[in-house]
């Protein structure tokens, strides 16, 4: 399996310097949760940060990149999309905006069309929209399979991911395929036997759409249960639709994260809570679904671990975006700019259980991002506004 890859010449250790603003996300650097440091530099050799400082006192480097007194702050980490794909699903956008509600039902639509679809066409649709999160500032991405639904289909879908992510979820378990319809339970046996043990060796993570109309609580942890004795760590799509069991079952069986968390009760907040689960809120979703938005605050002042995502899909959260799920989250989530941006940093590394990404300080790997601004504050303060001046992945300029 390979990781985040980009292109880019080598070019042995970079200084970039000047920094007016630099976000790096440890507290013992700088000020406030952000680790905010003026007036800075920071320093990159082998793919990792080598140094981070006051730009006075930069060492040298093979290289120099001037900030001329713009913002940085590590990359992005999204850990939740779907971009292994075929088709397009824009006029059940337009009906939705027209007033229908959205069921999960369409999933189903680009199921047809990525089983069509053929291994180029699959990765040209990845790799155009890794490039794209890319050139947003997302330097590391999570991809999940689930528009198969076969066991050669998913196979080929984590394949295909695994070429530009290490971080690759198997999604047999997105929802039952037409096939299945009348006979849900062998799916699911499907997916615990012969399709887990097929997938396993091309993804990280197993997860599950536990919800209403997809897979029911005990489908969800037998499903679970298949992907860890895969290997495989467990992450959970849940409490999207309505109030169900997915946020209880992800802390349970010790998940990574519970993600979307749109309807929650007093009982999955504390259980949350008192957990090392990450919530991972996908604001692009209700955005593009005109659903409620999860309350954030409510998260945030319990002391919940929160991850921002793009919830990238062809169906429902069509965005590669960081941003601009940023500026919602603080628009319409209740998070202030600070946490908005830990959230879609150092939260989304803690949703991927990685240590190297979404900080910046010696040992890291030296993803940073420069805006066109003088504050990460301009994330949220200019929405839409294409902010992102330089992105450095492995310390190479992309």
């Amino acid at each position: 399996m390979t990781v985040d890859h980009v292109d880019g010449e080598a070019m042995g250790s970079l200084v970039v310097t000047n920094i007016g603003e630099l976000v790096t996300n440890d507290a013992t650097l700088g000020e406030g949760m952000l680790g905010v440091l003026r007036d800075a530099a920071i320093v990159a050799e082998n793919g990792r940060v080598a140094w981070v400082g006051p730009a006075a006192r930069a060492p040298a480097a093979d290289a120099a990149l001037d900030a001329a007194g713009r913002a940085a702050l590590p990359g992005f980490v999204d850990s939740h999309t779907h971009l292994v794909f075929a088709g397009d699903r824009g006029g059940e956008f337009a009906t939705r905006m027209s007033g229908a509600p959205y069921t999960g039902g369409g999933i189903r639509t680009t199921v047809a069309a990525t089983r069509a679809a053929s291994d180029d066409e699959l990765r040209e649709t990845v790799g155009r929209l890794r490039r794209e999160a890319l050139r947003q500032g997302t330097t590391t991405i999570e991809i999940k399979s689930g528009y198969g639904l076969t066991v050669p289909h998913e196979v080929r879908s984590l394949r295909i991911a695994a070429e530009v992510s290490a971080e690759t979820t198997f999604l047999g378990a997105h929802v039952v395929p037409p096939e299945y319809a009348d006979r849900p339970d062998e799916y699911v046996s499907l997916v615990c036997g012969e399709m887990v043990t097929a997938a396993a060796p091309y993804a990280r993570w197993v997860d599950v759409f536990c919800e209403r109309g997809a897979f029911d609580e005990d489908q969800s942890r037998a499903v679970l249960s298949a992907g860890i004795a895969a290997g495989l760590m467990p992450r959970v799509h849940a409490n999207q639709l309505g109030p169900g069991p997915g946020v209880r079952l992800a802390v349970e069986v010790q998940a990574a994260s519970a993600d979307h968390c749109t309807y929650l009760a007093d009982a999955d907040v504390d259980a949350l809570a008192g957990s090392a689960t990450v919530a991972t809120l996908l604001p692009g979703a209700e955005f593009s679904t005109r659903s409620p938005y999860p309350n954030a605050r409510r998260l945030l002042d319990a002391g919940v671990t929160v991850a921002l995502a793009t919830d990238c899909n062809p169906g429902s959260s069509y965005t590669t975006s960081m941003s601009f799920c940023l500026a919602l989250a603080v628009r319409d989530m209740r998070m202030t700019p600070e946490e908005a941006v830990w959230a879609a940093t150092a939260g989304g590394a803690r949703a991927l259980r990685r240590t190297d990404v979404g900080h910046l300080a010696v040992g890291s790997r030296a993803d940073v991002v420069l805006l066109d601004a003088p504050s990460y504050l301009h994330l949220a303060y200019r929405p839409g506004v294409p902010l992102i001046h330089e992105v450095i992945q492995d310390g190479v300029l992309t």
